[in-house]
This record gives C-alpha cells, sequence and structure tokens, in this order.
C-alpha cells in the first residue's frame, strides 16, 4: 500500500518516546514533514535524532512546549500555525487506588489526557475546515477507555472522554475531506525504554516475565498475551492518517492484543 504523505505536516504529540516517537517515525517515513514534540528542548532533539537515524530523509522540526496547560498549547499554534495531520498522543498515567485521589489527581489527568487534545484540535481541526479539503485527527485513547481498569479510574475516564470527543467532532467534518479517529492501543511498551528498566529493576526478574505477571494479573483477557510494541501500535495510527483511510471516520479503533473481550 502506498501511504505517500509527502507535502504534509504533521504534528504528534508527546513524540519524544513510546507510540509518539514511533508514529512520528512513521509519518516521516511516509513523507510527511513531523513536528517531535515534548516538554524539554533537550529530550525533543533527542527524539529527532533518533528519527533521523531511523529515516534519513527526515524532515522533523522541534516543538519543545508543555502541552498540559493552555499556555503551552496557545504557545504551540503560534509557532506551528496549521497541520495537515494531528495526532493527539500525549497522556499520562498513575496508578492510584480511588479513595486516594484527590482533586488535583482528577485535574491534573484530564488536563494533560482530554484538554491537551481539545485545545490543540479547536485550532487545527478549524484551519483544515477553513483553508483544505483534506485533514487527519488521531486521538491515541486505550482499551483502558472501554473497560476501566479499578488501579486507575482516573485515568480510565479520561480514555473515555477522549473517544467522545473524537466521535463528536467527527460529526462536526460532514462532507469535508477530514476525518477523526480515536486509536485504543493495549497495554504497550518500549523495551528500550526507562518505564521498561525500571520494571526490571523494581521486580528483580527479567523484562519478559514482568511482561507476562502483568499480563495474567492485570490484563488476562490478552488474546495475544505480551505488550505490543509501539512501532505496532503507530502502524495502525499511520494508516489512519494516510489517504488511503479517507472512508474512515468517527471510529474507535482498536490495537489492543485482543484485551476487549468484544467483536465489536
Amino acid at each position: 500500500m502506498d501511504l505517500d504523505l509527502t507535502g504534509k505536516t504533521a504534528i504528534v504529540t508527546g513524540s519524544t518516546r513510546g507510540i509518539g516517537l514511533a508514529t512520528a517515525i512513521g509519518l516521516a517515513g511516509m513523507g510527511a514533514d513531523v513536528v517531535v514534540n515534548g516538554r524539554s528542548d533537550a529530550a525533543v532533539q533527542e527524539a529527532i535524532g533518533k528519527l533521523r537515524q531511523a529515516v534519513p530523509s527526515a524532515r522533523a522540526q522541534a516543538a519543545p512546549f508543555d502541552l498540559a496547560s493552555a499556555e503551552g498549547c496557545a504557545a504551540l499554534t503560534r509557532a506551528f500555525p496549521s497541520a495537515d495531520i494531528l495526532v493527539n498522543n500525549l497522556g499520562i498515567y498513575a496508578p492510584k487506588p480511588f479513595f486516594d485521589l484527590g482533586d488535583e489527581d482528577w485535574r491534573e489527568m484530564f488536563d494533560v489526557n482530554v484538554m491537551s487534545g481539545v485545545r490543540l484540535t479547536r485550532h487545527y481541526l478549524k484551519g483544515m475546515l477553513d483553508t483544505k479539503d483534506w485533514g487527519r485527527v488521531v486521538f491515541v485513547s486505550s482499551e483502558s477507555g472501554l473497560q476501566i481498569p479499578v488501579e486507575m479510574i482516573h485515568y480510565g475516564m479520561t480514555k473515555t472522554a477522549q473517544i467522545a470527543v473524537a466521535r463528536g467532532l467527527a460529526e462536526a467534518t460532514v462532507g469535508s475531506g477530514v476525518t477523526v479517529n480515536s486509536v485504543l492501543p493495549g497495554p504497550t511498551l518500549d523495551r528500550e525504554a526507562q518505564r521498561a528498566q525500571d520494571m526490571v529493576k523494581r521486580s528483580g526478574k527479567p523484562l519478559a516475565e514482568v511482561e507476562q505477571d502483568f499480563i495474567n494479573a492485570r490484563r488476562p483477557t490478552s488474546l495475544i498475551k505480551r505488550f505490543a510494541r509501539p512501532e505496532e501500535v503507530a502502524s495502525l495510527i499511520v494508516y489512519v492518517a494516510s489517504p488511503l483511510a479517507s472512508a474512515t471516520t468517527g471510529a474507535a479503533l482498536r490495537v489492543d492484543g485482543g484485551v476487549v473481550k468484544s467483536a465489536f
């Protein structure tokens, strides 16, 4: 399949590691000009280095902005006024029992996971509809938006909200060449990332065993019985952002390894 994105500009939030970085690499590999975002310039520059190592011909720009606030989102839109593709990937998670969650925990989770995408989409989607006949918005949600994890209910709430926002926004694109979708990864792990190393250090077990323990305890319905890799999730995001996905909109697309026990 030809997913040619030559001449398209793609903004991927939270793209210094994991699914975000893999998505930036995938989009660059299809010819898109990619805007890499993270909170610090050092992290963004490191990510751009990895992107160019993977795709030597890549055209990438740095966007070191903290998008957890309205000010950070405004700074990004000032620096990059328009985009053809917006991937709302930025997200945080924090396992914490419900009765230990204070108001600030809920606010922070909502501001980062939901409002960053709302604020940016409000800007970029309007531009896509006003000045173009083509555009793509993708919200990176989670299977946790369908099966709320008891260990982090506030996280699951934000992932459900993203699905609702994406579907609602898709209704605003009727008759245009613009699509809005959400992608729902299951447990995903970059084996080289700090999170993986921390898991090994805390448990004293090999990473493969740590993965199995997590799947068995937290996601026993998984059909692949392992963590997905960022590249496996990114491949779906890149497809959804491509011209070939022009008839896919308003959808919640699962790449969850079969965790959700449903055929629909």
